[in-house]
C-alpha cells in the first residue's frame, strides 16, 4: 500500500455495524493525536463494507474528505478537519 506510514485501521472480518463504531472510534482517536490523514482498510469483496463506511464518513463532521486508495481499491484514505 502507498500509503502504509499513515495511520490506519483494518476492518477484515468485522460486521457493518462493529465497523461503524470501529471507525468512529478511530477518527475520535486520530484527531486527539493530531492526525490530519488515515486510512480504513475495508478490503474489497462485494463493496458491502467500503459502502457502509462512505456512508458513514459522508456525513461525519469532522472528515473533510474521503477518497478511495487509487493504489489499492480495497483502502479508503480519510482526511480530517483540523481542530482549532
Amino acid at each position: 500500500m502507498l500509503n502504509s506510514n499513515l495511520p490506519s485501521i483494518d476492518l477484515h472480518g468485522e460486521t457493518r455495524d462493529v465497523s461503524k463504531i470501529l471507525v468512529n472510534k478511530f477518527i475520535k482517536e486520530s484527531l486527539i493525536l493530531r492526525n490530519s490523514k488515515i486510512v480504513v482498510v475495508h478490503g474489497r469483496g462485494t463493496g458491502t463494507l467500503k459502502n457502509e463506511v462512505h456512508n458513514m464518513l459522508k456525513h461525519h463532521p469532522d472528515v473533510e474528505k474521503y477518497y478511495v486508495d487509487f493504489m489499492n481499491d480495497g483502502c479508503t484514505i480519510i482526511e480530517l478537519k483540523k481542530n482549532i
